[in-house]
């Protein structure tokens, strides 16, 4: 086992209910935490293992902490496996080192896990001519569009490598976890097929990012999809999810720990509703652009990092809108930009 180096602090270990521990792993974004969870499994043979359900970013910082959780909570049991939810980078960043760290086998679902390796592959002038093209679309102030073009594939390098094969997670599959069977719920929105795990014994719902105790989960359009619809995936993920039990021990990938399932769903829902409708008044006056529901929705600066997901989201909003029918989309003639206007 390598030895941490002593400057690493010590990782944020709590217990989350029975067979569940937290682990807080540091983010180098304004979302500066990520919670990953540690199950108690059993070997077929009945010894004690674990399972491990997302990574943190690939970063030296996240592996010398997980040696730390290696030390003072592994110990000498193996590791069965290493479950990601989703495709996004402080989920997946770390999958292919724990991996191999661990010689456990990576579970995730075949849509996350095709995205993640296309994306940490794909570095070609073709993929970046579509974000060029996508967001010129947008209508975007200079520096801005400058800023975001110029990102190339900022993927790849939060995710330097994704395992070359995995074991399939799929929606109402069951895995036994040690003493309990979890269930794999997915949902798209998000990310295209998102997996969350719930424990009907004790209720318990591993919920990833699809519903967070104090922010809304970023639901965006991106370039290889510009017409997309992710917001009527992500309601209806949410809308599923309140079908489990009120009193559900929710364990998000951000925040704190929460009991209080079907209130926060009903905020998130409302959330969007209140969103949909003020980008649709906002369009009703001679059209707006993607960059002018972007600044009207993220009334704040935002830096690069924040813009992508900003203008993804108000994106996706008016891409809602329009397949319900409550919008148009227009290309302006004079620059090709989208333009949203009443139908």
């Amino acid at each position: 086992m390598t030895a941490p180096s002593p400057t690493v602090p010590d990782p944020q270990i709590t217990q989350a209910a029975p067979g569940v521990w937290g682990i807080r792993l540091p983010l180098p974004f304004q979302l500066n935490h990520i919670n990953v969870w540690v199950l108690a499994d059993r070997l077929e043979n009945g010894d004690a293992a674990w399972t491990l359900v997302d990574t943190g970013v690939a970063s030296s910082l996240t592996r010398s902490l997980w040696e730390k959780v290696a030390a003072d909570l592994l110990g000498d049991a193996p590791v069965r496996r290493v479950i990601v939810t989703h495709f996004h980078p402080d989920h997946i960043g770390l999958a292919d080192w724990l991996c191999r760290r661990f010689n456990a086998p990576l579970y995730m679902t075949r849509s996350e896990w095709l995205l993640a390796r296309m994306l940490c592959l794909d570095s070609s002038e073709e993929n970046a001519e579509a974000g060029r093209k996508f967001y010129s679309a947008m209508a975007l102030d200079g520096p801005v569009l400058a800023a975001l073009t110029a990102r190339g594939n900022a993927y790849a390098r939060g995710v330097p490598v994704v395992p070359a094969c995995f074991n399939r997670l799929s929606g109402g599959q069951r895995l036994r976890i040690g003493d309990h069977d979890w269930s794999i719920i997915t949902s798209g929105g998000h990310s295209p097929e998102h997996a969350c795990l719930y424990r009907a014994d004790g209720a318990v719902l591993i919920a990833g990012d699809m519903v967070l105790p104090r922010i809304s989960p970023n639901v965006s359009v991106w370039p290889a999809e510009p017409y997309a619809d992710p917001l009527a995936e992500f309601l209806d993920g949410l809308r599923r999810l309140r079908e489990l039990p009120a009193d559900t021990l929710v364990l998000p990938s951000h925040g704190p720990i929460f009991q209080e399932l079907h209130g926060r769903i009903d905020e998130l829902l409302r959330h969007h509703e209140e969103r949909l409708a003020d980008a649709e008044r906002d369009c009703a006056n001679g059209g707006r652009t993607v960059a002018q529901i972007t600044r009207a929705m993220f009334n704040r600066t935002l830096d690069t990092h924040q813009m992508t997901f900003a203008t993804g989201e108000a994106l996706a909003h008016l891409n809602h809108l329009v397949e319900q029918g409550r919008l148009r989309r227009h290309h302006r003639p004079d620059d090709g930009a989208w333009l949203f206007t009443p139908p």
